[in-house]
């Protein structure tokens, strides 16, 4: 997929870039993958993760207790850089999952330097796209702390609607939503049981309605409201 002919750089979600600019993301491009739902993209622990940008697919960021117990930290959609942490530290501090079948724009980790010399408003950019995901996981923490196992589910239903919206991924106020119960719960700090009978309950009350993977949201703004989640505008990002 050559990178001045990308679909998403035509989306309204992300920010316009000069040709120079996209040619030098082409130059850093080592191959385009595809992964299975489950695959590992970045495993805990992995000393050679590369840099990636999510094209298509869902995918997750989550750490591992030595027990085994998992914590989701944040959902990843097309167009999201994957990796940032990873390829700059000597190590992974955490793994990445292919939540659907993924497409991947992989980056050497070792060209990561040559972006911050040659273009520093890409690097800028990058520095931008950590922060931003810095942000998201810092609205999930929040749920965690702050809101009860309803307004959690609701606050993550809404965000990743907003999210969907944006890459023109809705219809009909209706969006894939892979999720399972199982991991609604790692992401939200509740155990099983307390997340699926929350969800049951939001669906009899009319928030939204589920069928064939995908889920409506019959009343956004009640949902929005019920999350403590105003309405904002999504500002254009970078794409990497």
């Amino acid at each position: 997929m050559p990178c001045l002919a990308c679909p998403l750089r035509l989306k309204p979600a992300f920010k316009d870039k000069t040709d120079d600019e996209v040619r030098f993301i082409q130059s850093m491009k080592v191959e385009h993958r595809r992964l299975p739902p489950g695959a590992d993209i970045i495993h805990p622990g992995q000393e050679d993760a590369e840099l990636y940008t999510l094209f298509a697919g869902w995918a997750f960021r989550y750490q591992l207790l030595p027990d085994g117990r998992r914590q989701i930290l944040n959902f990843l959609l097309p167009g999201d850089l994957v990796g940032l942490q990873a390829s700059l530290l000597s190590a992974a501090q955490h793994g990445i999952e292919a939540l659907t079948e993924v497409e991947l724009c992989v980056f050497s980790r070792k060209r990561v330097w040559d972006l911050f010399v040659r273009m520093p408003s890409l690097s800028y950019e990058i520095a931008w796209l950590g922060s931003r995901e810095e942000s998201l996981i810092d609205q999930n923490l929040t749920s965690v702390g702050q809101r009860n196992a309803g307004e959690r589910i609701a606050a993550l239903v809404i965000s990743l609607y907003r999210r969907a919206d944006a890459l023109g991924l809705v219809a009909d106020n209706s969006f894939r939503f892979p999720l399972s119960q199982q991991q609604l719960a790692d992401a939200l700090g509740l155990s099983l049981v307390h997340t699926s009978k929350t969800w049951s309950r939001l669906r009899k009350a009319g928030l939204f309605s589920t069928s064939d993977g995908r889920l409506t949201l019959l009343n956004p703004r009640l949902t929005s409201r019920m999350a403590l989640l105003y309405e904002r505008e999504l500002e254009p990002r970078p794409l990497i």
